[in-house]
């Protein structure tokens, strides 16, 4: 079914377009970030340094 969209079509397909190239720009960002912060995680685990949450109480003294 094709809507008319009235004079102003362009406008509302434009808008369509940037809000899906806005969100789309946005998902790739968070995979891209995504990646980075689990290969910096891997990196820290391998040389060896940990979490302070992940000491005891005794650890700490």
């Amino acid at each position: 079914m094709i809507m008319s969209l009235g004079p102003y079509a362009s406008f509302i397909v434009t808008s369509y377009a940037a809000a899906a190239l806005v969100v789309a720009i946005l998902i790739g960002w968070i995979v891209l970030d995504y990646r980075n912060q689990t290969r910096r995680l891997r990196e820290l685990d391998r040389s060896g340094v940990t979490r302070r949450s992940g000491r005891s109480a005794m650890d700490a003294s």
